[in-house]
């Protein structure tokens, strides 16, 4: 509210149920931008933020579904009145089916509207969304209203966690946690990478997670250079190491792990070089996430300590190096994605990314080597909040990455 512009309204829709086909859908996930502002997590649900509204009450307003008893026998309980003010400290409730006529009264007394658009850096929407569909309905409706965007608000607010948040993200860490360390003692040669799938969401759902907090990433032998490997389908082989991206939910906050670990519990010399290679450099790039850091210098910074160690492993040489290309230079060849991406109510979060950065931003910190003719990938990743003073805080220290930790773990369950 202080930072929209004077006799301006703001409305945040929630997200549609997909369709699959027939009567299916997908499981409802609400949109993260109405959850962080009011905490409503139901479908149909729209919030109206109005700070000069001429009535008082109608400065927060929250729309619901209106329930009743036939909705509640087929689908469960859906948010009354005084529930909804109870969720999301909001006095004003109306059922949805007013929204049309309030809407237009409140329009009446503003002239700016904060329409809700979607502007992460790598948002690649195809399907119109309920927000998408709101804004063309308030554009055509009201064309004599000033339009500015939400967006760049949300981006600064929900990139600085508060206290309550990062105290979420640390449990959705515990749980994964406790996911990978039931993985120590399943994985062997034989099994398959769909197998540890399973494992992981039993242990996930088992302590009070909805799942994993994004498609995971189980990938086996030279399956682990595909960076976005979904298949799950192969084998692990004895020799292999296997590169696994996942992590669980927890409220809907995401944490965000990868570990790689060698398939027989013990690491070749070439495979350990790698590893610690990359540990390196994820230890380094850990240590400049403090205030004042400019998120494309850091990236920067964390090419050239990936170079140094290519170099060490003589996967690159020195002429690689000189006759680089600036705009993707030589280390791209096996580190070819970033090292860091904010994290919170989504995996890659809302947060600015131009400005520097602050105390209480949350990052994952996830360099990788991958060496498709060795067939081969590592990649290890924490999540660390950024702390006024000092190395950010890691939300997941608790959880093994030293390789001769990983080895002993892997060995003694066997």
């Amino acid at each position: 509210m202080s930072q929209m512009k004077p006799k301006s309204i703001a409305v945040f829709n929630s997200n549609d149920i997909y369709p699959i086909s027939a009567d299916s859908t997908l499981p409802f996930e609400q949109h993260r931008d109405i959850f962080y502002l009011s905490g409503a997590d139901q479908e149909e649900t729209i919030l109206v933020i109005f700070p000069e509204a001429n009535t008082t009450k109608h400065r927060e307003v929250l729309f619901v579904r209106e329930t009743n008893e036939h909705i509640a026998i087929w689908e469960g309980e859906k948010l009354t009145k005084e529930k909804a003010t109870e969720v999301s400290g909001i006095e004003t409730i109306y059922w949805l089916s007013d929204f049309d006529k309030i809407f237009f009264d409140l329009m009446t007394e503003a002239e700016t509207i904060y329409l809700n658009t979607n502007e992460h850096y790598r948002q690649a929407v195809e399907t119109q969304t309920r927000e998408a569909r709101f804004i063309e309905k308030v554009k055509s409706g009201f064309p004599a209203h000033q339009v500015a965007r939400s967006n760049p608000i949300l981006q600064k607010i929900r990139g600085v966690k508060e206290p309550e948040e990062i105290e979420l993200m640390q449990t959705a860490c515990n749980i994964t946690e406790k996911g990978f360390r039931r993985l120590l003692g399943f994985v062997k040669p034989g099994v398959w990478e769909y197998e540890i799938e399973a494992e992981l969401l039993h242990e996930f759902i088992r302590n009070r997670s909805k799942g994993f907090a994004y498609s995971p990433i189980i990938a086996s032998g030279a399956n682990a250079n595909v960076l976005h490997y979904l298949e799950n389908n192969k084998q692990c082989k004895d020799g292999d190491l296997l590169l696994m991206d996942v992590a669980a939910e927890y409220a809907n906050y995401s944490s965000d792990l990868t570990r790689t670990i060698p398939v027989n519990g013990t690491f070749t010399k070439r495979q350990k070089d790698v590893y610690n290679a990359v540990l390196r450099v994820k230890n380094e790039a850990t240590k400049m996430l403090v205030p004042g850091t400019i998120w494309a210098d850091y990236h920067k910074e964390c090419g050239k300590i990936m170079t140094s160690e290519l170099l060490g492993l003589g996967l690159l040489d020195k002429a690689d190096v000189q006759n680089e290309n600036a705009e993707w230079p030589a280390y791209k060849k096996y580190f070819m994605h970033g090292t860091s991406h904010h994290i919170g109510l989504n995996t890659h979060d809302y947060g600015e990314l131009k400005t520097p950065m602050k105390a209480n931003m949350v990052f994952t910190v996830e360099p990788g080597i991958y060496i498709p003719d060795e067939q081969m990938g590592v990649r290890l990743e924490d999540d660390v909040v950024i702390q006024e003073q000092g190395e950010p805080f890691n939300l997941m220290a608790n959880i093994p990455i030293e390789a001769d930790e990983i080895e002993q773990l892997m060995n003694s369950a066997n």
